[in-house]
């Protein structure tokens, strides 16, 4: 590995170029330019500069319950970006041992000791001096790169996670005599600066992923908006969601742990594929139980209770089948009681001062919850209230089975099963 030339001469028309792009990477940076957008610009003055760029990549880890990371492809032909995602699994399999970059990775020494936070590799594609080391070498040899350049830039002492542990890049040219001095040397140059740009946007990417998987997407965006004062509550008018697993006390007492989890896992995805497409949100998972809303304006309640109302035959029948399947492989299966009301509730921070919660506060959130109480008494999985049944002017699917006492209020109410 060699660090980057030294002596730059900034009245050359190199040094003038990379001031420019020093200035314009910090610019972007400041103005908190999105990394996809960031890097397309950077790739288009690369070229205004002379640089004889056929391909860009980048790739950089995130700290995500579901994706590892993401990429961003230039290409000249294109002159566009083509962004991309990658599982965190990616690091166990062999399109990442088998890279450059995890080669990089291993060659490298942390940042303390050698005093900078970057690592090359560059091989020539075409000719006596081509190195076609890697499966992706011989690719895009065979697309036609004569040359090939990659660098690792590392965020921190130590990858420090909560802000990406750094940034991959490679640039391949297809010209013929391959890059020159000064376009490496314009990259080994730029590339630290453009990285803290990438940086800005990859801590502001990663604090908002996990806010949305720890809170829910809604509630994310509003507490990384500047939503975060206790008290700061808004009235809204929602359909509130309530399912829990009956019985779930017995069954965990005779389960093993893990297997608890794993059941609970599959249960909670089963139930929330059904939200996804149809608008509503969790709000939080509470040991065996789960609460999602679905917000509504006054002119969209009736077509907002028939989405949830579709949302939980849907989530019954796929539960159903998800039973069958745990059942045949000789796991514990898992009976889901669901109700849906009506209601206005406080929508917002609660909690103190150092600790809040975004949630949902009012008289119906207690009532859907003594609403699913009723679902093994009276024999059905899925119950709704009255008030849900007249806002969602239903096609026939829901049976009334007269009133009921719920705990803690005061009159009996009318009650409605979904019919299955």
């Amino acid at each position: 590995m060699r660090e980057p030339r030294r002596g730059i001469n900034f009245d050359s028309a190199l040094g003038r170029q990379i001031i420019e792009l020093h200035v314009w990477a910090v610019s972007e940076g400041l103005r908190g330019v999105p990394a996809d957008q960031l890097f397309d610009g950077f790739c288009r003055r690369l070229v205004i500069a002379g640089v004889p760029l056929w391909r860009g990549f980048t790739a950089m880890e995130t700290l995500h319950p579901q994706w590892g990371g993401y990429s961003y492809t230039w290409r000249r032909d294109l002159n566009a970006i083509e962004p991309g995602h990658f599982a965190r699994s990616l690091y166990q399999g062999p399109s990442w041992f088998d890279s450059p970059f995890a080669y990089l990775v291993s060659q490298a020494d942390p940042p303390a000791q050698t005093g900078h936070p970057w690592q090359h590799l560059r091989r020539r594609l075409c000719g006596a001096a081509a190195q076609l080391d890697f499966p992706v070498l011989e690719e895009l040899a065979a697309a036609g790169a004569t040359d090939y350049f990659a660098e690792i830039v590392q965020f921190g002492a130590d990858g420090d996670p909560s802000r990406g542990t750094g940034i991959g890049y490679s640039f391949a040219t297809d010209r013929p005599e391959g890059f020159r001095d000064d376009d490496l040397q314009l990259l080994e140059a730029v590339l630290p600066v453009v990285s803290l740009a990438m940086m800005t946007h990859a801590g502001h990417t990663i604090a908002a992923g996990l806010l949305a998987a720890y809170l829910g997407g809604d509630p994310g965006r509003r507490v990384h908006a500047g939503a975060v004062e206790r008290g700061s509550v808004e009235s809204v008018h929602a359909v509130l969601w309530y399912a829990d697993i009956r019985g779930f006390t017995a069954l965990a007492d005779r389960t093993p742990g893990l297997a608890v989890i794993g059941l609970l896992n599959e249960v909670f995805e089963t139930l929330t594929a059904s939200l996804r497409p149809r608008g509503g949100q969790v709000l939080k998972f509470m040991g065996d139980a789960m609460l999602a809303i679905f917000p509504f304006a006054d002119e969209t309640r009736g077509e907002i209770c028939r989405h949830a109302l579709d949302a939980a035959a849907e989530a019954m029948q796929a539960l159903a089948q998800l039973n069958q399947a745990r059942r045949d492989a000789g796991k514990p299966a898992a009976a889901i009681d669901l109700a849906l009301h009506i209601g206005e509730v406080l929508y917002g921070n609660v909690g103190a001062v150092d600790r809040l919660d975004f949630t949902v506060i009012g008289s119906a959130v207690n009532e859907v919850s003594r609403i699913e109480n009723l679902c093994e008494p009276l024999g059905h999985a899925v119950l709704v209230s009255a008030e849900f049944a007249l806002a969602a002017v239903d096609d026939g699917r829901l049976e009334p089975l007269g009133h009921h006492r719920l705990r803690g209020v005061r009159d009996p109410r009318a009650i409605y099963a979904l019919v299955i």
